[in-house]
């Protein structure tokens, strides 16, 4: 695919304060990190943590699609994710039963929406205007979605939510290895109360961030607010989990968060970037080996169901294919936490330890605390259905000394009963998810009424 290159820099952060001259104007968009923007923490479980993510995996598996059924292949990527369990447990703070609950329900979600499956024909009108971007890169290597509501140009429909959850999916997709989340940049200029999405919408989108991409936002920022943009958030506040408020930024100094080499230049940055739709959306296509028919295409065009967990260049430009078990980075899938959330040693968040990860090494061993990639290499030894495996199945090799890639692990296992020709086209289903309000904690007396109240509001 040569239509576009992977755009990188080797700009790290520099202070807001530096004068910068802009590139010249251009429409491509950065597929890759600077150097050295990676995540500079880990997190470490405890046996018994470990202990819960297993249960809750197996549990997962339990709830599995039939084999008859045409979205169990991907049902079963989506849960043969390393770090999907352990995302679960983290934003249930190790409740098991809340896990589970969870769990099931981003299931049930997912089997109605299907967002990975989304045509990109479909929701391709709503990104003529560029009211959201997928562009660049944080100095933690994670993916930047802007969003700018002036720069609305449809109606209010449930096509506008699919929009959204298709660029999330793409974020996914553009993930480096051990980076598991997102930064979402949303721009006020030129924005009017008429173009900023309802609180009806908002609390549909609401739901879905929080129940369904749990511990996938590493940080939102608000740029350029008007006035009125306080009530919006008032109105919001209620349906926030406490844990999302705290990735919240308000007007800060982007420059000291992203690279200013991908840093747009209207925020401060180098980056010159002219939106193009044409060429934004066939570079996202491109890259992300999007089918017509919402699925994926391997390198040969072959449709393909590639691993999830490392991003789509581990999964496709290395070699992997329809018809082939390997993929090729040798890279580590690890979990990673909001770079604000960082100490010079080890904190502890929702439960977790973190550790900073100073170098690429294996942190030091100890008896309670369990790295993420033994972690994975101990679930390598679980069949799908959660039994272990028989003895001596991996006894050529151990956690540290496995040569083989995380993808490579996915597609040998978890895929091992896919074939191509198992996977008929899927539709997707229109609209959003209907349902009551739900809160990621327990609501307090005053955040019940005020939900109530915004639940008439909106029915009447």
């Amino acid at each position: 695919m040569a239509f576009f290159k992977s755009r990188s820099a080797s700009s790290s952060r520099r202070s807001s304060s530096v004068s910068l001259k802009p590139q010249p104007p251009n429409s491509e968009i950065f597929t890759s990190p600077p150097p050295g923007c990676v995540p500079k923490t880990r997190p470490t479980y405890t046996s018994e943590q470990q202990a819960q993510i297993e249960e809750l995996r197996k549990y997962a598996f339990s709830l599995l699609l039939p084999e008859s059924d045409p979205y169990h292949p991907w049902e079963k990527r989506f849960l043969s994710d390393p770090g999907c369990a352990p995302r679960y447990m983290r934003a249930s703070k190790w409740k098991l039963d809340n896990a589970k609950e969870r769990i099931k329900g981003t299931l049930e979600w997912r089997r109605d929406y299907k967002p990975e499956l989304i045509h990109e024909s479909d929701v391709s009108p709503e990104a003529e205007t560029g009211k959201i971007i997928l562009n660049g890169f944080d100095v933690d290597g994670r993916p930047i979605l802007y969003m700018r509501p002036g720069r609305e140009n449809q109606k209010t429909s449930p096509r506008q939510i699919r929009h959204l959850i298709f660029h999330l999916e793409r974020a996914i997709d553009f993930m480096p290895p051990n980076v598991e989340t997102v930064v979402i940049i949303v721009d006020y200029a030129s924005a009017t109360s008429q173009s900023n999405p309802s609180i009806t919408t908002a609390r549909q989108v609401l739901n879905i961030l929080q129940n369904h991409y749990v511990e996938r936002m590493g940080r939102a920022i608000v740029v350029n607010m008007p006035w009125w943009v306080n009530a919006f958030f008032t109105a919001i506040t209620p349906f926030l989990d406490p844990v999302t408020k705290d990735k919240m930024r308000f007007n800060p100094k982007l420059p000291e968060l992203v690279p200013v080499s991908q840093l747009d230049a209207e925020f401060g940055g180098e980056n010159n970037f002219v939106f193009d739709h044409d060429i934004y959306w066939k570079t996202l296509v491109e890259y992300c080996h999007l089918a017509p028919d919402g699925g994926r295409l391997d390198k040969h065009g072959n449709p393909c169901i590639p691993p999830l967990g490392n991003g789509a260049r581990a999964a496709f430009e290395d070699g992997a294919d329809s018809t082939s078990a390997d993929s090729t980075l040798d890279q580590r899938s690890t979990t990673t936490i909001d770079a604000d959330q960082r100490s010079d040693s080890q904190e502890t968040v929702n439960g977790t330890a973190f550790e900073v990860a100073a170098s690429s090494a294996v942190p030091a061993s100890d008896e309670r605390v369990v790295d993420h990639y033994q972690l994975h290499s101990s679930m390598r030894d679980l069949s799908m259905d959660g039994t272990a495996r028989p003895e001596g199945k991996h006894a050529e090799s151990s956690p540290v000394n496995d040569t083989r890639s995380t993808s490579t692990f996915i597609y040998e296992y978890a895929f091992q009963s896919i074939s191509i020709e198992e996977v008929p086209i899927v539709p997707t289903t229109q609209g959003p998810p209907a349902g009551p309000v739900v809160f990621d904690h327990p609501p307090t007396e005053e955040e019940r009424l005020q939900a109530e109240a915004l639940t008439r509001s909106a029915q009447q």
